[in-house]
């Protein structure tokens, strides 16, 4: 089996509505979806985490790439990615994420020549219902009555809302307006809302310096919460943070040495492709296990990746901890079916061959031509301040 053609189409895919983060305000991503096109008719799908590596993949993975065998995972990855240690070095890393996800649709062709999904690829399921959490945050009004939620009773209405309708008991959540009274508020009337059994994950994206975190976590740590991502912008303010606070932290950075080095943060969670593949993620996912440290999957994925977190999760026993989930604000998807949903905070892992996942043609179309039409979408814009960046931390 030979590669015959990779084919990269960007994508627009909005939120209902539009949420507040550290860097502005967040209205919904712009992926590059990939398929690799084998000569027997096989084809693999894969999806990069933002669109700019799909010019990456076009421009220097694809040719790289057109007969290599695709089931030879380390002979394409080493006719495509310099060594990582020099790519640390440079500042050049954009070739390892945009074969990361090219690398994902290697292995959906081998989940298709081997007729099975992937799970049973990477040795079977220890679960096949796989958790997530419900997500939060402040929003702006959407046309179609999404969104609103700027005051914390609207957040707790909106949770309120998720449990009711599809039995959500785990909640993950943004309270980025650089306002710690307004945080703690809003945690201590979640608490109380949805009782003690439910599960509270906050995620601050680095938005407090090292004075204001601790007064927030001092304030929140009697309400139980799960685990708090980022709450400042380094590993060292972590570990002076953990003097203070019982509370788990997680991050994006997927600095494993430092973070064994210096005790925090305790978790990470990542994108398959942002760790340069599925390959090297299961290597960092047994390095966390060997190291005393806990990982989950990121979230904001389409269809594609968001099946190869089922997967890995089914497979992965060390893998205990609900991922993260845009699932209720995503209005469409590229995949049939899409975008999953959970229901009682599970997703069930596909069963087809592969990723068990199909591209909906229709879909394709639209949010290409979203793509087309609009151009890229912006996650660090800030209406308040338009052209200009904001700087860390906000408080």
């Amino acid at each position: 089996m030979k590669i015959t053609n990779i084919r990269v189409t960007h994508v627009n895919v909005p939120l209902d509505a539009p949420f507040w983060w550290t860097a502005g305000l967040y209205g919904g991503a712009s992926k590059s979806i990939i398929e690799v096109e084998t000569d027997e008719g096989v084809v693999g799908l894969g999806e990069a985490p933002w669109w700019h590596f799909g010019e990456v993949i076009k421009a220097e993975i694809a040719p790289a790439l057109i007969g290599a065998d695709p089931l030879d995972i380390a002979d394409c990855e080493a006719r495509c990615v310099p060594p990582w240690q020099i790519t640390a070095n440079t500042g050049e890393n954009a070739a390892s994420v945009a074969f990361g996800a090219v690398e994902l649709a290697l292995w959906d062709i081998r989940g298709k020549v081997f007729s099975m999904p992937l799970y049973k690829v990477l040795g079977g399921a220890v679960r096949k219902d796989i958790p997530f959490s419900e997500y939060f945050s402040f929003r702006a009004a959407a046309q179609g009555g999404a969104g609103g939620e700027m005051t914390p009773e609207a957040i707790v209405d909106y949770c309120l809302k998720m449990r009711e309708e599809h039995g959500s008991t785990i909640f993950e959540g943004k309270l980025i307006m650089g306002d710690p009274e307004l945080e703690i508020r809003t945690v201590r009337m979640l608490r109380e809302a949805l009782g003690d059994k439910a599960q509270i994950k906050l995620d601050s994206n680095m938005q407090w310096s090292l004075t204001s975190a601790r007064w927030v976590l001092r304030e929140i740590e009697p309400f139980n919460i799960r685990n708090y991502e980022d709450p400042v912008a380094t590993f060292e303010e972590m570990a002076a943070l953990r003097q203070h606070s019982r509370i788990p932290f997680s991050t994006h950075v997927p600095d494993l040495r430092r973070a064994v080095a210096l005790g925090a943060p305790d978790y990470f969670v990542c994108n398959f492709a942002a760790l340069g593949g599925l390959s090297k993620t299961l290597k960092f996912i047994a390095a966390c296990e060997a190291m005393g440290k806990g990982f989950w999957c990121y979230s904001n994925d389409l269809g594609i990746m968001t099946a190869a977190y089922l997967h890995v999760v089914a497979a992965t026993p060390w893998i205990t901890e609900a991922s993260q989930s845009l699932f209720a604000w995503q209005i469409g998807d590229v995949v049939k079916d899409g975008p999953f949903r959970q229901k009682a905070n599970t997703v069930r892992v596909p069963e087809g061959d592969g990723l068990g996942v199909e591209l909906d043609p229709a879909a394709m179309k639209r949010w290409a031509a979203h793509f087309a039409e609009h151009g890229p979408m912006h996650h660090f814009s800030d209406p308040n301040n338009p052209g200009r960046y904001r700087r860390l931390p906000l408080n």
